[in-house]
């Protein structure tokens, strides 16, 4: 049995997240699409954007196709249903709209290559995904088109399929070091259960910076929306009784710029999850030495991690020797070379 059929034991969506491009997001898609055939998984196809054309529209660089199987259930806008060679049966229209038409969910009638897209908020991909369901499908697989950041939200799938390689760096330790520490980025711990975490849950749709004071809990509001350039606000906000603080946004090191280091000791830190921490492995390191610390309400579980020795900079990196790099650093993670 292969790496899809131990995952799909455990997980209904499974997004794939490239940590840049051409990192070997489509490679590891069209990876996966095989296994499904080989262990008779019907699959579900989405994207967050557009994928499957044959040059990135970015870049400019070749691309794998998407090659999609009888059966597979696919989304696809109305603009490129024609432009499939695949024979696609409508199986139905979506209240889904993209910039290239609305969304039809389709039954692939003869296997060929497929431009697939969906819809780029978390909500609309999460019913799409039912509808998939729905349609006999047994496992959906969410392909990371646009937003990095948001696909890997654990608003959008059980977990992901973290995509990275050489393209990250021409000096391997450092593709292999910056992967660890995305990884443990979204394996933060998550709040426990309880009156703090009722508390922010029940005030985090007023989208303000909370701070959850005493032993009662109370929850108080800051008249902010982003603690963005706001350490100073937050720094005289936060009083004795302060034991967490609740920012609803992006998480830089400029939040605590100005917060003095008895109260930054003092307090915890609390985020929606690992996506709205946009700060640097070492810059990371320096805050705890700090006394800095944080938790989020929802960590990203990583299901597994391909690898792509091979960057369109013309270099490459020796396949085994990256992947065993990858394996010590992650060892509780599966490691794919998705090339080999």
């Amino acid at each position: 049995m292969g790496l899809l059929y131990d995952l799909s034991k455990k997980y209904r969506t499974l997004s794939i997240v490239g940590m840049a491009k051409n990192a070997g997001k489509t490679t590891a898609l069209n990876y996966l699409i095989e296994e499904a055939m080989d262990e008779g998984i019907r699959l579900g196809v989405t994207s967050t954007g557009r994928d499957g054309e044959t040059q990135d529209l970015v870049t400019g660089t070749e691309k794998p196709r998407v090659y999609l199987e009888e059966d597979t259930i696919v989304s696809v806008p109305t603009q490129l249903y024609e432009l499939a060679d695949a024979g696609l049966e409508i199986l139905r229209r979506t209240p889904y709209s993209t910039a290239i038409g609305e969304l039809l969910l389709c039954r692939v009638a003869d296997s060929g290559y497929v431009q697939i897209a969906g819809p780029v908020a978390a909500a609309d991909s999460k019913r799409l995904c039912e509808d998939m369901f729905h349609l006999g499908a047994e496992l959906v697989l969410i392909d990371g088109a646009i937003d990095r950041k948001s696909v890997a939200s654990p608003d959008t799938s059980d977990a992901i399929i973290l995509s990275t390689g050489a393209v990250l760096s021409r000096n391997m330790k450092k593709v292999v070091e910056d992967t660890a520490y995305l990884v443990s980025l979204y394996n933060t711990e998550e709040l426990s259960e309880g009156s703090v975490r009722t508390g922010i849950e029940e005030q985090m749709k007023r989208e303000q910076i909370l701070l959850v004071k005493g032993e009662e809990c109370r929850v108080e509001a800051l008249d902010l929306k982003t603690g963005l350039g706001a350490s100073r606000f937050i720094d005289e906000a936060i009083d004795d009784e302060t034991r967490y603080v609740y920012i609803p946004g992006a998480f830089t090191v400029s939040v605590v710029a100005d917060i003095s280091p008895k109260k930054l000791k003092r307090v915890e830190f609390i985020l929606k999850d690992p996506t709205r921490m946009f700060v640097s492995s070492m810059d990371l390191g320096q805050l705890r030495k700090k006394g800095f610390s944080f938790k989020v309400l929802k960590h990203i579980e990583v299901a597994a991690v391909t690898a792509n020795p091979w960057s369109p900079g013309g270099y490459t990196f020796e396949s085994e020797g990256f992947r065993a790099a990858l394996a010590e650093a992650l060892p509780d993670l599966p490691i794919i070379d998705v090339r080999k």
